[in-house]
C-alpha cells in the first residue's frame, strides 16, 4: 500500500469518525417502537464494513511503527529454514505452530498478517451479529472505535486475535460445546486467556451480578491502598512469562485514574440499567459479570510492568458491555439518540487519546 505506516491509526479513526456520524443521522430517526417490531438487520453493510477494515489492516506496510509486527517478520524469516519443529510445548500451542507451520511453508509473510486480520476483525464481526442482531452496524463501528481495538489488530495480534475468538464464547455461550471449542482455541492463541476463560467458568457457574459489583468496588479499593499482595500471589500462580507481566513497575504511573475512569463507565452503565431500571437479561448480566470479574482481576495488578496488557483482558469486552442495554433492552426514552451519543462519547475518548494525549 502506498499509505505510510504512520498515518494509518489517523486514517483509521477519521473514516470511523465520517462513518458514525453517517450513522448518528440514521439512527436519530429512530424512535422506541423500533423495539416493538424490530427486524434483524441484512448481512452486507457490516459485512462489508468488515472486508474493508480487514483488507485494510491486513495490508497495512510491514513496519516497526506496528512494533510486534516487524519482529514477527523478522522471526519467520529466519524460520524459513525449517529448523523449527511443531510441539505441543509451544508456549501458546495453535498461534505459535501455526506460526512454525506458515514460516518452514515458505508462504508469504504478507498473507500471515492478512490471515490474522479475518480472524480478528472477522470474529468480532460475527460476535456482533450474534449479539446484536438488529443493529449489528452500529455494534461493529462502536467496537471498531474502541481505544484498543487499533493497537491490537496491529501490534499485541496474538492476543488481539485470542480475544477476539474468545468473543464467540460470550456470543455463543449457551451452547456449551461450542463455547468450549471457542474457549479452548482462544487459550491456544495465546496463554493469557486462561484467566478470561478460568472468570467465563465461574459467571456461568454463578451469575448473579450483586457480587460481582461488590468484587469491582473492593478491587478499586484496594488499588487505590496501593496493596500489592493480589498481584504476588497471581504471580505465583502463573508461568515464567506471565511473572514478567506482573512485576511491580519500577517507573510505573502508580494508580491508574485515567484507567480505571474509562474502565468504570460500563460498570456505571450496568448499574443504573440492573439496580436503578431493574431490568435483567442473562445475556447481559454473562457479559457485565465477566466484564466486571476481569477488570477487578486488572485493579488488583495495577502496578503490574504490563498494566495496560492486562487490563485488555477485560477492556476487549468493554464496546460490547457498553453499548448492550442501549441496543437491546428498554432502557430509556429517545433510547436511539441515548445510543448515538454513547457510541460517540466513545469515539471521542479515542480521538483524544490518540490527537492529544499520546500525540
Amino acid at each position: 500500500m502506498l499509505i505510510p505506516a504512520e498515518l494509518y491509526n489517523h486514517i483509521y479513526l477519521i473514516v470511523l469518525l465520517i462513518l458514525t456520524i453517517a450513522m448518528g443521522f440514521r439512527y436519530v430517526l429512530y424512535s422506541n417502537k423500533r423495539f416493538e417490531t424490530p427486524r434483524k438487520e441484512g448481512i452486507p453493510p457490516s459485512f462489508l464494513l468488515c472486508i474493508a477494515v480487514t483488507a485494510f489492516i491486513g495490508f497495512r506496510p510491514i513496519s516497526s511503527v506496528f512494533v510486534d509486527m516487524a519482529g514477527y517478520a523478522t522471526s519467520m524469516s529466519i524460520w524459513k529454514i525449517p529448523n523449527v519443529n511443531y510441539s505441543w510445548d509451544q508456549l501458546n500451542v495453535i498461534f505459535d505452530n501455526f506460526r512454525i507451520f506458515y514460516a518452514t511453508n515458505d508462504y508469504p509473510i504478507r498473507w500471515f498478517f492478512v490471515i490474522i486480520s479475518v480472524i480478528y476483525f472477522g470474529c468480532i464481526w460475527v460476535a456482533c451479529r450474534k449479539i446484536f442482531p438488529y443493529d449489528t452496524i452500529l455494534a461493529f463501528v462502536v467496537y471498531l472505535g474502541a481505544f484498543s481495538t487499533f493497537s491490537f489488530g496491529t501490534n499485541g495480534i496474538k492476543a488481539g486475535a485470542a480475544a477476539s475468538i474468545f468473543l464467540l464464547v460470550l456470543a455463543y455461550h449457551k451452547n456449551t460445546k461450542l463455547a468450549i471449542i471457542f474457549a479452548l482455541i482462544s487459550w491456544g492463541f495465546h496463554h493469557s486467556m486462561s484467566m478470561v476463560v478460568g472468570s467465563f467458568v465461574i459467571v456461568k457457574l454463578y451469575n448473579k451480578p450483586k457480587i460481582y459489583f461488590f468484587i469491582w468496588v473492593f478491587s478499586l479499593i484496594i488499588a487505590a491502598a496501593h496493596i500489592s499482595v493480589f498481584q504476588s500471589i497471581f504471580q505465583s500462580m502463573t508461568d515464567e512469562r506471565g511473572e514478567s507481566y506482573l512485576e511491580i513497575q519500577k517507573f510505573g504511573k502508580g494508580f491508574r485514574f485515567d484507567f480505571v475512569l474509562y474502565s468504570a463507565v460500563p460498570v456505571l452503565v450496568g448499574y443504573y440499567t440492573i439496580f436503578k431500571k431493574k431490568i435483567l437479561s442473562q445475556n447481559y448480566c454473562t457479559l457485565l459479570n465477566m466484564y466486571l470479574l476481569t477488570n477487578s482481576i486488572w485493579m488488583l495488578c495495577m502496578y503490574a510492568e504490563f498494566t495496560n496488557r492486562i487490563a485488555y483482558l477485560s477492556w476487549f469486552m468493554y464496546p460490547i458491555v457498553l453499548i448492550y442495554p442501549f441496543l437491546n433492552m428498554k432502557l430509556c426514552n429517545k433510547q436511539y439518540h441515548k445510543a448515538i451519543m454513547v457510541t460517540m462519547l466513545h469515539l471521542c475518548f479515542t480521538l483524544f487519546m490518540t490527537f492529544v494525549f499520546y500525540a
